[in-house]
């Protein structure tokens, strides 16, 4: 018995691994809709069975709950959403300072610990091993305990400058400038001096591979971003006042407040992850051939030149992509703010969540904020990558 033409091209197509590889692929993608539908659905119908509320219509009303610090105005009468708007901006403020303060800490404690110095590489050798073996959420309470346990009280407080800073456990209080309504030709001249920074940078690396003469990059850039703004600041007249800290009660009122949360979480984060940035940095430098220092060396260059001109941009071809893991998760491991009372977008989240028993809106929401700022990160480092990757030419 012979096979119809027909069976012997379905087998032919079975046979092409590409096309069964596609078939399983379909296969795998269906299973997968298939079990997420059945848990939404079956999901949906036991909070039906509860009576509990679904959707995110809670984030309009009333949160009812204050925030202990926040950058922008909000107060109890405000919504669940501005509230998570307060959350996330706290997010932000310690992730992003933490990424600069680590990084900045990170490369020099992984110099450090290839210093000549016994000294200085034994130390660098302890901090490192020190920071990044010892969980990060006992350095969070340590950091906490130091602020609030030492310092004194408000009432007590230290006085760096007499009558203008005040450091207790309740916080670093320093004046704060009232703001006026010309300021904002000062921020327009900022960021007109930070494009014109950028603008610098990238004709004078072009001048330097056409002609091998250096340009006072920094300078120059140090003119535009700080003397720009400072020569208009002073044509408007230089007006300054300022909101000075006093005490009022059992606690300060006015001006700027560092809160022993955001310092403890700042240092925590910084101080633990700068430990992994360093061996990173160290194993970066140790990537680069000795031959290329070797070269510089005999060249006449100092070994500060060296390192900045030579080692570090070849390294970094080395460093950048476990630095990004490092970034990465030191804007997750932010999160663990909760267990010293920062209030971060996942501890607003928590007290929404229990108040409105909504938990998979929240989470959901949480889930959503955290997934956007890593691939956003590790784009941007990726792209960064590329940018600094050997061409062939």
């Amino acid at each position: 018995m012979k096979s119809s033409p027909d069976n012997l091209d379905l087998k032919g197509l079975w046979n092409d691994p590409r096309i069964r590889g596609i078939f399983y692929q379909i296969l795998v993608i269906g299973l997968f809709l298939g079990v997420a539908l059945y848990l939404v659905s079956n999901t949906m119908e036991r909070m039906a069975q509860q009576s509990i509320a679904s959707g995110f219509g809670f984030l309009e009303k009333e949160a009812s709950f204050g925030i202990s610090e926040s950058p922008i105005e909000y107060s109890p009468a405000d919504s669940y959403l501005r509230a998570f708007v307060v959350g996330l901006l706290n997010t932000f403020k310690v992730g992003l300072l933490g990424v600069f303060l680590a990084t900045i800490l990170g490369t020099l404690i992984g110099i450090a610990r290839l210093s000549h110095n016994w000294l200085v590489a034994k130390v660098s050798l302890v901090y490192v091993e020190v920071l990044r073996n010892v969980p990060l959420l006992l350095q969070l309470f340590f950091w906490y305990a130091l602020l609030t346990e030492i310092l004194p009280h408000p009432r007590q407080a230290l006085q760096p400058l007499e009558g203008l800073v005040f450091l207790s456990n309740r916080g670093l209080m320093f004046p704060a400038p009232v703001w006026d309504t010309l300021y904002g030709w000062v921020l327009a001249t900022l960021v007109i001096g930070i494009f014109g920074a950028l603008a610098l940078g990238i004709w004078t690396r072009r001048r330097q591979e056409r002609t091998g003469q250096r340009f006072p990059l920094l300078w120059g850039a140090l003119g535009l971003v700080l003397g720009l703004p400072l020569a208009v600041f002073l044509l408007i007249g230089a007006p300054l006042d300022w909101d000075v800290p006093a005490l009022r009660g059992f606690n300060f009122r006015g001006g700027l407040a560092l809160s022993p949360e955001f310092a403890a979480l700042l240092a925590g984060l910084t101080f633990y992850t700068a430990a992994f940035i360093a061996e990173i940095v160290r194993s970066g430098i140790l990537a680069v051939p000795k031959g290329q220092t070797e070269a510089s060396l005999a060249l006449g260059l100092s070994r500060a030149r060296v390192l900045r001109l030579v080692v570090l941009p070849q390294a970094l071809r080395v460093i950048i992509p476990p630095l990004t893991s490092q970034y990465l998760n030191l804007i997750k491991n932010s999160s663990l703010a909760v267990a010293i009372g920062y209030p971060d977008l996942v501890s607003i989240a928590n007290t929404t969540i229990n108040q409105t028993g909504q938990a998979i809106e929240g989470i959901a929401m949480i889930m959503a904020v955290y997934l956007t700022i890593s691939l956003s990160i590790a784009a941007f480092m990726n792209w960064y990558n590329r940018r600094i990757a050997f061409k062939e030419r």
